[in-house]
């Protein structure tokens, strides 16, 4: 049985724990929050550059050189560039484990395909890295401040490799913010682009031809598609920490009631124990 100097120190160690995920978790919250207002401002106008992009492209449906451009370009997916977007620190629940997970199922529906990984993330670089996995590149700290030039370039790299075809496909394995307790894992190719298509689409007067417009659209749209995932992952991280460090608040308050109630048995115990010798002594001596 422990003694009573043991569960006091005990106690004491678990509270200064719980200091400390309490202070993380209002940390969280507070990142989040920003996080999050920059998600819904982005989605806005992801979701207008879309419907633009799809009108541009019904303008340009007959036009025999709308096909020539590089992006829309389709091949056989000898080699792909596997983008995964994860966290640079830990204690944010299966937030990093699952966008692991998630890059590891692709490679085992592709057995076939040599993946190159671009790793966004200290986590998952560490983790294939140990592994020996084909990294091409690793960028850490950009979640920390999400900066569209930083994100442009990783965008800009990928279609260079793309129209180069040292790669046939550029694919993105990223954690999507859906409330604060979930996020959804999502698994997107951004390369070729895949033209969305509009129901009604807008009848415009181009000033240009519409196909150069289709083409400076393009480069646009990936670059967005990135920057949009890595905002999106930024907020479900903190959310993913925030909801963690939430329930290992609660369970360390939970053990110092178990720990507390469990030292005053013990010395309820010992002081029994005393006045039962204190009593036998005394009638020994009788």
């Amino acid at each position: 049985m422990p003694s009573l100097i043991d569960i006091r120190r005990r106690i004491r160690s678990v509270k200064n724990t719980q200091q400390i995920t309490k202070a993380m978790k209002m940390v969280s919250a507070a990142k989040l929050r920003r996080a999050q207002d920059r998600v819904i401002a982005s989605r806005p106008f992801g979701a207008l550059l879309r419907k633009v992009l799809a009108n541009v492209a019904a303008a340009v449906s007959g036009d025999e050189n709308a096909g020539k451009n590089r992006l829309l370009a389709r091949r056989p997916e000898k080699n792909v560039l596997l983008v995964l977007i994860s966290g640079d620190k830990g204690l944010a629940g299966a937030f990093n484990s699952n966008t692991i997970k998630g890059a590891q199922r692709f490679m085992q529906e592709h057995p076939d395909t040599r993946v190159q990984l671009e790793v966004v993330g200290r986590k998952g670089r560490d983790f294939f890295r140990k592994r020996g996995a084909a990294i091409h590149g690793e960028h850490i700290g950009l979640a920390a401040k999400v900066v569209y030039d930083d994100v442009a370039s990783i965008a800009r790299q990928a279609i260079e490799m793309y129209c180069n075809e040292e790669i046939d496909a550029v694919y993105i394995v990223y954690n999507e913010f859906k409330s604060v307790v979930a996020q959804r894992l999502m698994q997107t190719r951004i390369l070729p682009v895949e033209l969305p298509q509009e129901q009604a689409p807008v009848d415009y007067i181009f000033e240009q031809p519409p196909v150069e417009m289709l083409n400076a659209l393009l480069p646009k749209y990936v670059e967005m598609e990135f920057y949009r995932a890595l905002l999106e992952s930024a907020a479900a991280e903190h959310a993913a920490r925030m909801t963690a460090m939430e329930a290992a608040t609660s369970n360390a308050g939970e053990m110092i009631e178990k720990l507390t109630l469990y030292m005053n048995r013990v010395r309820q115990a010992s002081i029994t124990t005393e006045i039962i010798e204190v009593v036998s002594g005394a009638a020994a001596a009788e």
